[in-house]
């Protein structure tokens, strides 16, 4: 059986995707995988829920409403009736929130093979979390952050048990070019005064990339059998411009014929996931399906160890010391 977790908010051509679904899928259908998806109660994490699901996969969606989650849960039953999927609250924005997830997964000594930090949140204007920190830094990278180390664990002993080998795919964006001239503005995480929400949003993306990054690093150190990466899913018409209003509902309805569809979107993710092709590939950026280069600052090794090291301390100490 695969465990896999996948956490959802949020480029191949429609033609490769069906590929995808029925030829290399096929062959994938495995007894030994658990999968958690975040952010599987909508878009592209439940693209990606449904296929995985539909390939042998059992699905944990980890969702910020249960109920939708459980909705999305019973409309996945009637069209896979053997699909074996469980749903467990979980709000990337709030650190108390991601620890009483990962207590409460690890606690049903459950295996965990791959891990889908898939949810993300793009607000115009600029919030604090609860933990009182930037609202997409919080979520997009930092609820992702925390998730993973307290689950890493289980994904270690999970390989070592299983002899296989187990995956991280961090959903990025390309948007990650927008990010700030600096990359990571670590003194000004909280500032409001000089808030960009594209670039803020391009920051958290930067983000995604540096972490899977890290991992990579930490993991050949180690001589972990888990590979980490991001990737690009392509520009998608899904619910994560919600918090932009009317802003968001008119550049939804453009994009609608120049976007990708969400099955589209969602096929890189699998192909990350679980294609062979993949295995043992690590640190690497994904877009369509195939390996693409990052700008020289996503590859920067010293910023990532940075990231990581900040990271540390905002999950595991005062939250509030990123307060400007």
């Amino acid at each position: 059986m695969v465990w896999v977790v996948s956490v959802q908010p949020l480029k191949p051509h429609l033609v490769m995707f069906w590929m995808l679904d029925f030829v290399v899928f096929k062959k994938l259908k495995s007894t030994w995988i658990k999968f958690g998806c975040w952010g599987a109660s909508s878009g592209i994490g439940t693209e990606t829920a449904r296929v995985l699901a539909l390939r042998g996969a059992h699905v944990l969606m980890a969702v910020r409403n249960v109920e939708s989650g459980k909705k999305v849960k019973e409309n996945m039953i009637k069209e896979i009736p053997n699909a074996k999927i469980d749903v467990m609250e979980l709000d990337l924005s709030c650190m108390s929130s991601v620890r009483k997830f990962a207590s409460d997964y690890n606690s049903l000594a459950l295996p965990l093979n791959i891990l889908i930090n898939n949810a993300g949140v793009f607000p115009y204007s600029f919030i604090l979390s609860n933990d009182n920190i930037e609202l997409q830094f919080a979520t997009n990278h930092l609820g992702h952050y925390l998730l993973t180390n307290l689950l890493l664990d289980n994904m270690k002993k999970t390989a070592r048990d299983s002899q296989k080998e187990g995956r991280i795919v961090n959903v990025s964006s390309i948007g990650y070019i927008a990010a700030y001239p600096e990359g990571i503005c670590f003194d000004k995480i909280n500032d409001r005064t000089s808030y960009v929400n594209y670039r803020a949003y391009g920051q958290s993306k930067l983000a995604n990339i540096l972490h899977a990054n890290e991992l990579t690093r930490r993991f050949k150190e180690e001589g972990v059998q888990i590979t980490a990466n991001s990737l690009h899913p392509g520009v998608i018409t899904t619910n994560i411009l919600r918090h932009l209003g009317l802003v968001g509902g008119i550049f939804n309805w453009l994009s609608n014929y120049v976007n990708k569809s969400i099955p589209q979107g969602a096929s890189t993710t699998c192909y990350v996931a679980l294609h062979p092709q993949v295995k043992g590939v690590s640190g690497e950026f994904f877009a369509d399906s195939n390996i693409a280069k990052t700008s020289e600052v996503a590859k920067d090794a010293d910023l990532a160890k940075k990231l990581w090291d900040f990271s540390f301390k905002a999950t595991m100490s005062n939250p509030t010391s990123l307060s400007s």
